[in-house]
Formats: structure tokens, C-alpha cells, sequence
């Protein structure tokens, strides 16, 4: 975190641009300028500016926005549950649908479901997420809303606290979207690590003693597969949380990933710099946490 933050602090106030530029606007006279830099301590010598930087973050001070002078503070407390109502149902979804299509095509390869599963998994992960995301609008939303069917709503959001039903209701679109392309991923994954553990010679003992076939695999075979399954888990659900761009901007999602948009499009520079640092600290944190998760999947695997 740390690394990142300062790579973040060289990219914006090392390098030649000038934020207060950002700020005051073109048409500003030179003593606007200076009044600006004076604020923003940027007349400050730069490691004296890095280290106030540090100390603003460490006390949790994201700072201002440029464009509406609210704090970042706030702005991310408004967006972060539409995002994380987003990733968190999405991960379930593809990580249910992903994890159970891999067993499938694994217990039965060269099968017609083996072969289902994986032509499938080809085409949903060949499958750009914003034209998915459109097909459903059309297919799900204007089709059905023609034939005057409205449960599926074309954008927008209801908090979970306002109404269960219509939280549900405008997040279920958005979750097989994102289900649908990445399960593609996790249930390739989940096919391969499995065909590698079937073939172990724990797991022919396990037979050999008499055990269900349905033990052997759900307790034994998937218990040793799903670890790489659990890494690529981690990293996604960090990187979903950091911000969903093209899913929330194709539903009309106020989330993280439509934030990260609209500030880049107008240079909102302490947005940007809070949303790159929360996205980090979201991929740390999933990280630390599926280290952890190895000791509970794998019995190889000890915390020390």
C-alpha cells in the first residue's frame, strides 16, 4: 500500500502538470494560481508535500473533489455499496455456477455435458461484458417491458435498506452479467484442477474403501481443487470491489466503477488518487485473506 500510494503521489505531483491548473482553470490569473497552490501546500518543497500526503492518509484524509469541493470521504461512502451489492452477488453467482459446471464436465469427461460446459464456458468468456449487458437490456427489459412485463428495470438503483424487493430487482441483470462472463473462467479452472486430482492416489483409495462417489468428490477431490480456484477468487473480487466500470455504466450503477469514469473525464484528481488506493487495498486484503482460507482447504497448508 504504501509503494502504490507513492507511485500514486510521483504520477500527480511529481510530475510535470500542475494540479492547481486542474483546479482554478484556464482562464485563472497568476494570483488565483498562487492563492490555489498556497491552499493545496503545493509551494511546499516536494518532500515536505509527500510526507504531509502520508500523514493525511494515515489519519484517513482523502481530501477534496476539484469538481464539487465535497469530501472524498463521502462521495466513496455513497458509491461503495452499490459496488459492493454488485461484486459481492456477482462472485456467489459465478463462483456457484463456475465451481458446480467444472465438477460436472470433470466427473464426466468427453461427455455430452463435458462437452456442453465446455463450449459454453468458451462462449460466455469470449463474450465482452458490455454487449452481454446490452442483449439483456434488450432481450429482459424493452422486450419483455413491451409485452408489459417490468420486473427487470433497465438501470438505476434501489439501496438495500429502502426496499429488499427492489434492490433484488435491479441487481439481478447486473449479477448474471457478471456471473456468466467469469464463471466462464472458474469453470475451466475448476475442470482442469479437477481432472489433475482425480487421477491421485489418494482418490482411488478413497474409492477403494467403499465411499460414495458423490464423497469422494465434494470432500476429498474438490477439497484439494478448489485451491487455485481460491486464488483466482481473491484477486477477482478485490479488483470487482476497486470498481466495475462497464457493468455499472451499462446499467446506470452510481457505483465506484461510474466514479472512476466521471472523475477521469474531468481530471478530479483526490478522487482518483482515494479510488486507486481503495481498489489496492481491496486486492491486499483478498489476498491476505485467501492466504489464510489455504489453511482450511488444504490440510498441507499451515499458518505458522
Amino acid at each position: 500500500m504504501w509503494l502504490v500510494a507513492t507511485v500514486v503521489f510521483i504520477l500527480y505531483f511529481v510530475t510535470p502538470h500542475d494540479p492547481a491548473r486542474l483546479i482554478a482553470g484556464k482562464d485563472a490569473t497568476a494570483q488565483m494560481l498562487a492563492d490555489v497552490r498556497i491552499r493545496l501546500g503545493l509551494d511546499q518543497p516536494i518532500i515536505q508535500q509527500y510526507f504531509s500526503y502520508l500523514g493525511r492518509l494515515l489519519q484517513g484524509n482523502l481530501g477534496y473533489s476539484y469538481f464539487n469541493s465535497e469530501p472524498v470521504s463521502t462521495i466513496i461512502g455513497e458509491d461503495l455499496p452499490v459496488t459492493a451489492s454488485l461484486a459481492v452477488g456477482g462472485a456467489v453467482l459465478w463462483l456457484v455456477i463456475g465451481v458446480l459446471a467444472g465438477v460436472l464436465a470433470a466427473t464426466k469427461p468427453r461427455s455430452i455435458a463435458d462437452r456442453t460446459v465446455t463450449g459454453l464456458a468458451l462462449f460466455f468468456y469470449s463474450m465482452p461484458t458490455f454487449l452481454l449487458g446490452e442483449l439483456f437490456l434488450l432481450l429482459l427489459f424493452f422486450r419483455l417491458h413491451l409485452l408489459g412485463f417490468d420486473f427487470f428495470p433497465g438501470s438505476g438503483y434501489v439501496g438495500l435498506t429502502q426496499s429488499v424487493g427492489g434492490w433484488f430487482q435491479h441487481m439481478i441483470l447486473p449479477w448474471f452479467t457478471l456471473a456468466l462472463v467469469t464463471g466462464a473462467v472458474y469453470a475451466r479452472l475448476t475442470r482442469g484442477s479437477m481432472l489433475d486430482v482425480l487421477g491421485e492416489d489418494y482418490v482411488r483409495t478413497a474409492r477403494a474403501k467403499g465411499l460414495s462417489e458423490r464423497r469422494v468428490v465434494y470432500r476429498h477431490a474438490l477439497r484439494a481443487a478448489i485451491t487455485p480456484v481460491t486464488t483466482q477468487f481473491g484477486i477477482d473480487l478485490g479488483t470487482l470491489l476497486g470498481g466495475v466500470i462497464v457493468t455499472e455504466t451499462v446499467y446506470g450503477l452510481p457505483g465506484l466503477g461510474q466514479e472512476i469514469y466521471n472523475s477521469i473525464s474531468r481530471q478530479d484528481l483526490p478522487v482518483i488518487i482515494a479510488l486507486v488506493l481503495l481498489a489496492s487495498a481491496f486486492v491486499v486484503t483478498a489476498n491476505i485473506v485467501v492466504d489464510a482460507v489455504y489453511a482450511l482447504l488444504d490440510p498441507r497448508v499451515r499458518l505458522t
